[in-house]
């Protein structure tokens, strides 16, 4: 069975003044998290507002647990970076 794991991280960048300064933070944390992780990552939401970011983040696979696993190591790879404040994290696993 095919195994599909998102993710979605929600990030506070307090010394943001701009939406260039934003981007630069974002930019750099996705690149980052793709390079690491063979992982579709993308900014999803809240593009318009400077200290407020989301990344979303998919994978695919055939085990749920290493799915599970490797999202657990992004979520933990994106607040080691300590480029912003994660406000919160949510993950599904869906099996199609």
């Amino acid at each position: 069975t095919m195994v599909v794991g998102t993710g979605l991280i929600t990030l506070r960048l307090q010394d943001c003044r701009s939406l260039k300064g934003k981007r630069k933070v974002v930019k750099s944390m996705i690149n980052r998290l793709r390079n690491n992780f063979n992982a579709s990552v993308a900014e999803v939401g809240s593009n318009d507002i400077y200290q407020k970011a989301e990344i979303g983040l998919s994978l695919v696979g055939n085990d749920a647990a290493l799915i599970n696993s490797k999202i657990d190591k992004l979520f933990n790879m994106a607040e080691d970076m300590g480029l912003a404040e994660i406000v919160d994290t949510e993950m599904e696993i869906i099996h199609l």
